[in-house]
């Protein structure tokens, strides 16, 4: 059987600017700089300015640059490295916990959630929010998903509503014995309310980590995190601390 050579794909234009934009982000601009606006920038280079927001877009998903409302595009700092997991498993909410909760409301999740949780699509589940600040900056929101058979004794007279009320379910969900937790990663997008949790524009890229809790053999609590890409680093583990420097054109931290 012969061998098929493959025709070399040129590189995208986008890519090429993308590239070029980098090595002056490196050499031109410090950290938290705001760029020319798109119309000066796209002259100066001399591409469209749809070339031009494929590029930027590229490099905010790598963490370059960040857009920010009322303020434009800036330099990005470096990421910072958020722990996201440890070898011992723990319920949300304990000693260690870096979540902070805000809310807590009877409502009924997406049947994707629903689903997850073995629960009726119409049956309503305790929905707790949280966020995460690290380095004094959010970096990820959560929705904790917590059937009412996992919190048997909770009653609405302990705290009928806000960060009272979702501490109270975090209590006593951790009366429950948790046997493992499964985490999944994937890339999105922030919605218009994660946007806004974030301090970021709708669209913006993040990591969405989806935790599932078992007990007794089913899901006692669904978390779904939304971390922002531009600005974290997941690391997982005992060994989150290391790092790899890819050099200035593709660097991972």
């Amino acid at each position: 059987m012969g061998t098929t050579q493959l025709e070399p794909v040129p590189e995208p234009k986008y890519w090429h600017l993308r590239t070029v934009l980098s090595e002056a982000l490196d050499s031109e601009f410090s950290v938290g700089e705001v760029l020319p606006n798109e119309r000066d920038l796209a002259a100066r280079f001399g591409v469209a300015r749809a070339t031009l927001r494929q590029a930027l877009e590229q490099l905010e998903l790598e963490g370059r640059l960040q857009r920010r409302r009322g303020v434009g595009t800036t330099v990005a700092p470096p990421r910072v490295g958020v722990a996201v997991g440890t070898r011992q498993h723990a319920w949300p909410g304990t000693a260690d916990d870096s979540w902070q909760p805000a809310d807590c409301a009877l409502t009924v999740p997406s049947a994707a959630v629903a689903d997850a949780l073995g629960t009726g699509r119409d049956e309503p589940v305790h929905t707790v929010r949280r966020s995460r600040v690290t380095h004094g900056q959010p970096v990820a929101a959560e929705l904790l998903y917590v059937p009412p058979a996992s919190v048997p004794d909770l009653t609405a007279i302990d705290a009928p509503s806000g960060a009272a009320r979702a501490r109270t379910v975090l209590r006593e969900l951790q009366r429950g014995e948790l046997e493992r937790q499964e985490s999944a990663v994937e890339l999105g997008s922030a919605g218009a309310e994660d946007a806004k949790e974030l301090d970021r524009l709708p669209g913006a890229p993040v990591l969405v980590v989806t935790t599932r809790y078992l007990a007794e053999g089913r899901t006692a609590a669904l978390s779904v995190a939304t971390y922002r890409a531009d600005t974290c680093r997941l690391t997982f583990g005992d060994f989150g601390d290391v790092e790899i420097h890819h050099g200035p054109e593709n660097r991972a931290s």
